[in-house]
């Protein structure tokens, strides 16, 4: 339920993790999220979600874009798929990475896809027809409900359903992962999770860490790129009951804006982007050094020849 990923200031101090699919905040308070004013039609408008990989994929796509003399504007930390998708339906923006699985879900609530080549192929239907997706890669960043290694090892935790047999529970995660259909409600569909409370935290962010930490609650919402999972040695439950979907990264983009050159570029990025390098790229954006965005996405861009 990549998957959105908080306003602009929480998102540098995301850098310190790292996020999945879609946040809450809209830093632009009305800006160019759905306003109605599509972008110049000799442009690609980029956009991004409120988290560090989103950021860091749409400064990929618009790094590759700009090497082909293709003209960019970016407008980047949006918030959750909530707020940026209207503005990819008006033409405010024209680009955004996405999540398979999630945005299926998105677009069409009952869809029942849980594997990469169905999901894609379920999405590729689903969507409206002035959006369209490209090729989707191989890098895939996945939902996970993650918790403590100490408290795995003390309930003898190895799946979502051992979790939900231990009682009611406190979860933290972003606001918007408590209504979606992949969120608490799927996991009480098919896992019978019940809650004690729902924390609403960040997208992965430093919240959500210190709270799983902590033991403020007592498992969480990460992604499954997120370096915070290995960093502190927590724990993401299996997931036998397929809740959460392939979530292949893909570029959503407005079709009117998908010529030839735009197409075989970005396809081109989704050919060579896998999860290892996902990972690789995330580690370096939670480094003490705290790199640009821009600047990990150039030198991954000049690494792989695009």
């Amino acid at each position: 339920m990549k998957r959105v990923l908080t306003a602009a200031a929480a998102a540098t101090a995301a850098l310190l993790t790292l996020t999945a699919c879609g946040g809450s905040g809209d830093p632009l308070a009305g800006g160019s999220s759905g306003t109605g004013t599509p972008a110049p039609t000799d442009t690609i408008a980029v956009g991004s979600a409120n988290f560090p990989e989103s950021t860091l994929i749409a400064e990929i796509y618009a790094g590759a874009l700009e090497a082909k003399g293709v003209k960019v504007t970016r407008t980047l930390n949006i918030g959750s798929r909530e707020t940026y998708y209207p503005g990819l339906q008006d033409g405010s923006i024209d680009l955004i990475p996405e999540y398979t699985g999630v945005l299926l879900t998105h677009v069409k609530k009952d869809a029942t896809a849980s594997k990469a080549d169905e999901v894609y192929s379920a999405l590729q239907a689903a969507l409206p027809g002035t959006l369209t997706v490209l090729d989707k890669s191989a890098a895939e960043d996945k939902d996970a409900v993650v918790v403590t290694k100490a408290f795995a090892t003390e309930k003898n935790l190895k799946t979502i359903g051992d979790l939900a047999k231990t009682g009611p529970v406190t979860f933290g995660g972003p606001p918007e992962f408590q209504k979606r259909a992949d969120g608490i409600p799927g996991l009480a569909d098919k896992y019978k999770l019940e809650l004690k409370e729902y924390k609403s935290l960040d997208v992965g962010g430093p919240l959500t860490v210190d709270a799983l930490k902590s033991g403020a609650v007592q498992a969480a919402d990460l992604f499954t790129t997120d370096p915070a999972i290995t960093t502190n040695d927590f724990v993401a439950l299996e997931d036998p009951e397929a809740n959460f979907a392939a979530q292949n990264v893909v570029p959503l983009i407005n079709k009117s804006k998908a010529g030839d050159l735009v197409k075989s570029t970005l396809n081109a990025v989704s050919a060579k982007l896998t999860t290892e390098i996902l990972i690789e790229l995330n580690g370096k954006l939670a480094a003490p050094s705290k790199p640009n965005a821009a600047v990990v996405a150039k030198e991954w861009l000049a690494t792989a020849g695009i």
